[in-house]
């Protein structure tokens, strides 16, 4: 049984070479819990039909089978090492029994002893969340996702607190406090441990829970469609199977052989279905995501003091808080602790010392590549995310967009999220014009100028495997080979987004893709230096076995351990679109993009 799936965005395709060659065996050894698993291990049968290169000629010709392999070997230990850059707490089998999963309605959580009267802005607010079954029982085990945010709702503010698994049931909540006034705890069961045992099963077992469609066309206008896929066993071809390599990144495609038409006829891509890989205990577990409500909200009093018109008191005991519930313990005072004195400043004030640095934000770098990673990367106040790893600038008039791009080409790659970058940036600035390049538009390329600033801003998909509209396969390029045709220089600036299109296939389908990329921005920055390439990390949003947000936080681990040690920026939209009290979206809304695409513009103008 398949579902039609609906249509994101992402696209690789460029030059790719049909070839004869059989592929030896990829094996990646990796762990998860105390489970060994030996994960893609393929080799291809041999009915395969190999036919020579397409009509369409290729730069490069295609080297032997093994031409993947030191792009594997080149990658950081973190990549090859999926036991350890992928752990997450193993799950013990619940033998079928939904109750003894882990329930948002019965797990609580109180304040860490010793609990304070108030709390100074600068330090930390913990927690500890004791993970109970529908039952009330408490677990004793670990590997829940939780989402734990603390939220100013009367400043606009929010910061994503750390949620550190003691494996036993347990889980420490730490949320650093960045802003004075009032606060709010929020945590979210995302998914049960059980659940996310279901999705790791289903990452172990299952080469792909989709599948794409292949359109082949003859001279004479015979028309055949085809099952395509990652891997030739997931193209449900029963016979031969046609095999396309990129001659860059050795990246693999497959489709089933057409009935009467050869491999090299191939012009057309699109989504396929969506495969039925859940069963209704599996369905039971998952549903729980939908409906797990918001944790209780408990208002902390930030850097505030008692006086008799206004009273932050911590609660008399430290029973456990019930998620369910809701608590206040705070009134309207607003402070701000500085040089050891505890001193008093009213909304505004407040906003103008956190715009300003001092205080609970330290003196912050100019956003340049190469930063290291700092957890959280950044908070919201007033609307506006203030990253924690450099001075981030806002970029509020069209006139500031205009000057910090002026004399700039920005390549973005990658998937409909990313788009969106684009799409901002066109309807903000009405001099940036778009060009009618005939695609489509879901896939692109997509191209907007301003010419009297110079200013050139291209979007195209991120290539195979790509969830889209039926599409030419002409325009589909990978984007290590896009990477190969830039220059770069002082006016590049390159954006890559992955991850939405990665989530429905093993983590290895992902860490191939990486090593061509990571070769590619390595390549690209030997030769040109002050090129700019900034990495988004994906962000939250989907919530099925299709595309889980647990799926996204692994494949973003990966993605930082393969560029971590080059002198790329990163924008972490995870944690810009988990940090506030907003409904959970595959693509953010307008507040989330602007202050994205305003990172991005403080690593492009600096200063």
């Amino acid at each position: 049984m398949t579902r039609s799936p609906s249509c994101c965005s992402g696209s690789e395709g460029g030059n790719w070479s049909i070839e004869g060659r059989s592929q030896p065996p990829l094996t990646l050894n990796w762990k998860i819990g105390v489970e060994t698993i030996f994960y893609f291990k393929t080799s291809w049968p041999e009915s395969t039909i190999y036919r020579p290169p397409g009509p369409r000629p290729v730069s490069k010709s295609v080297s032997n089978s093994t031409e993947s392999l030191p792009l594997l070997d080149s990658l950081p230990q973190e990549l090859t090492n999926l036991t350890r850059t992928l752990y997450w707490p193993p799950t013990p089998g619940d033998r079928g029994d939904f109750l003894a999963s882990t329930s948002p309605q019965t797990s609580t959580y109180h304040l860490k002893d010793p609990v304070q009267a108030s709390y100074v802005l600068g330090g930390y607010l913990e927690a500890v969340l004791v993970a109970r079954d529908h039952r009330g029982r408490p677990k004793t085990h670990g590997g829940d996702l939780f989402r734990a945010q603390l939220l100013g709702p009367d400043l606009k503010a929010g910061v994503p607190g750390d949620v550190q698994d003691l494996e036993n049931g347990t889980y420490l909540l730490s949320f650093p406090l960045l802003w004075a006034g009032e606060a709010q705890v929020q945590v979210r069961l995302i998914h049960s441990s059980e659940a996310v045992g279901v999705l790791r099963r289903i990452w172990r077992e299952k080469r792909a829970t989709v599948d794409f469609r292949g359109y082949f066309q003859g001279p004479n206008g015979t028309k055949e469609i085809v099952i395509c896929n990652v891997d030739p066993q997931s193209t449900g071809a029963k016979g031969p199977t046609c095999q396309y390599r990129d001659v860059v990144s050795s990246e693999l495609w497959f489709c089933a052989q057409p009935p009467t038409l050869p491999c090299n006829s191939l012009v057309g891509h699109s989504s396929g279905s969506y495969l039925n890989v859940t069963t209704a205990h599996d369905e039971a577990l998952l549903a729980w995501i939908l409906g797990a409500a918001l944790a209780p909200q408990r208002k902390s009093c930030v850097g505030q003091r008692r006086s008799r018109s206004s009273i932050c008191k911590a609660p008399e005991t430290a029973e456990p808080i019930p998620l369910h519930r809701r608590f206040s313990g705070c009134h309207h005072c607003r402070c701000h602790w500085r040089s050891g004195r505890l001193l008093s400043f009213s909304a505004r004030e407040s906003a103008e010392l956190l715009r300003l640095g001092p205080g609970a934000l330290s003196p912050r770098p100019p956003c340049h590549p190469g930063l290291p990673a700092l957890k959280p990367s950044g908070f919201y106040h007033q609307d506006v995310w203030h990253s924690l790893s450099c001075s981030g600038r806002s970029f509020p008039t069209v006139d500031s967009i205009l000057g910090c791009l002026a004399g700039h080409i920005v390549h973005m790659m990658g998937d409909s999220t990313l788009r969106q970058w684009w799409e901002y940036l066109r309807d903000t600035v009405p001099s940036l014009k778009p060009v009618d390049l005939h695609v489509t538009y879901q896939t692109g390329p997509l191209m907007a100028v301003e010419t009297s600033r110079g200013i050139v801003l291209h979007w195209r998909a991120h290539g195979w495997p790509l969830r889209c509209l039926h599409t030419p396969v002409a325009s589909l390029h990978s984007v290590a080979r896009e990477l190969g045709g830039l220059a770069g220089g002082p006016h590049t600036v390159v954006v890559l987004g992955l991850g939405a299109h990665f989530t429905t296939f093993p983590p290895s389908i992902f860490v191939r893709r990486l090593a061509g990329i990571r070769a590619g921005v390595t390549a690209l920055l030997a030769r040109e230096p002050s090129t700019l390439v900034v990495i988004k990390l994906a962000n939250t949003g989907y919530k099925s076995v299709y595309g889980s947000d647990w799926f996204t936080l692994q494949l973003n681990r990966l993605l930082r351990a393969a560029f971590a040690d080059l002198r790329v920026a990163f924008v972490d939209a995870w944690e810009m679109t988990s940090s506030l009290a907003l409904p959970d979206k595959i693509h953010p809304g307008p507040l989330i993009i602007r202050n994205e695409v305003d990172l991005l513009l403080s690593f492009i103008c600096p200063s």
